[in-house]
């Protein structure tokens, strides 16, 4: 029986579609990747640490300075694993949010997964971007119920999905990423609420690459749109800018209360540990208020980038710190990868099947530790290896 694993693992070798855990270690905004008993240093271009909080001793040695709490949870926290920080750090959400209540996940996947698995009954349809992340996906499919998929930043395409196959169903959902993870473009959040008004519609949005870059606080994409108030239900991760660990979701009562009820991944999972809540809402209180001026600087820059590629006939989009080089074949972006590693730079190739087929690329993670010298110089590089 094990011969049918291993025959599908030679095929993704010959598709180039095999995945392997590397063996890196990280320093600031370098990777250092073990090449036998020695290590190659290498820009990392890589990271969804956007802010570079992560990557920032000073700032986790300050907090260990502050805390004194527990290490794990011990429990779930329906059971034994709650504690006052999950609920100050959803109180803070709450009011940063101006939304009734928040509920912390142990990671954006979950939140995703849980909130969708709930929410989608046999009364309720769900109609969803086609570039939906794969949490998103997961949760529709672990549902049970129905999903139609409208194409990618399409609405007349969504609206007639939802007038085509709505009328059958007492719920109507539309959920959408507002930074899209693998093509960096964004959605039409007030688009997007004008349609949930007109078909009465809960609209859930998921901030996970938004959250602490876009916004005058750092709150995402539906702040600085300035409708944070007509979204239902709000999903963001701290796992990314925050440089944390863990999700949320923000909303009314009643669907914050329903997801403690029916959401398994919240019900049936070990709390985050007690640390990892306190250092999200540490760098919320403390950090994230003063890095306007860092995020305005992290998007001029991804867009600088992305015309200098374009200059250069490079297929790129999106308008986000995400940015996608589009180089067509699986094979084609691994051997681009390892030509980028091998001059410095830690850059991974996404490939079929979780971007399209045809459509392999290196996705570039842009972070305030990367400067527009970086920039230049990694261009220079790129344009010599494409040529």
């Amino acid at each position: 029986m094990i011969n049918l694993y291993a025959e599908e693992l030679k095929k993704l070798k010959e598709d180039c579609c095999y995945r392997s855990i590397p063996a890196i270690r990280k320093e600031g905004r370098y990777i250092y990747l073990k090449e036998g008993a020695a290590e190659k240093k290498l820009l990392n271009l890589s990271s969804n640490d956007y802010l570079g909080i992560c990557a920032d001793e000073a700032i986790s040695k300050q907090f260990l300075l502050t805390y004194n709490g527990a290490i794990g949870s011990g429990s779930a926290r329906l059971l034994t694993g709650n504690n006052s920080v999950y609920n100050e750090l959803e109180s803070i959400l709450c009011k940063l949010f101006c939304k009734e209540k928040a509920l912390i996940f142990n990671s954006g996947y979950h939140t995703n997964v849980g909130v969708l698995q709930a929410l989608l009954t046999k009364k309720t349809v769900v109609f969803s971007d086609k570039l939906n992340h794969a949490s998103i996906i997961d949760g529709l499919k672990l549902s049970g119920g129905d999903f139609y998929r409208y194409k990618h930043l399409d609405y007349e395409h969504l609206k007639s999905l939802i007038e085509k196959y709505s009328n059958v169903y007492e719920n109507i959902i539309i959920v959408t990423e507002s930074v899209f993870s693998m093509d960096g473009d964004t959605a039409d959040l007030n688009e997007l609420v004008k349609i949930k008004n007109k078909y009465k519609a809960l609209l859930v949005v998921d901030e996970a690459h938004a959250f602490g870059i876009y916004g005058k606080t750092g709150l995402g994409l539906a702040e600085q749109m300035g409708c944070i108030k007509d979204i239902d239900l709000i999903v963001a991760t701290f796992g990314k800018s925050i440089g944390s660990y863990g999700g949320f979701v923000v909303g009314n009562n009643i669907l914050i209360d329903y997801l403690v009820n029916k959401a398994r991944p919240f019900i049936f999972s070990t709390a985050l540990p007690e640390i990892c809540v306190a250092f999200s809402k540490f760098v919320i209180e403390t950090i994230l208020p003063y890095t306007y001026a860092k995020r305005l600087l992290l998007i001029d820059n991804a867009q600088k980038l992305r015309n200098e590629l374009k200059s250069l006939g490079v297929q790129t989009f999106g308008s986000s710190q995400i940015v996608p080089v589009i180089l067509g074949e699986n094979e084609r972006a691994v051997d681009v990868a390892q030509s980028l590693v091998d001059c410095g730079y830690y850059l991974l190739p996404i490939r079929h099947p979780t971007v399209p087929k045809g459509t392999a690329r290196l996705r570039l993670s842009l972070t305030t530790d990367i400067s527009f010298e970086d920039i230049k110089e990694f261009v220079s590089v790129f344009a010599h290896l494409n040529r």
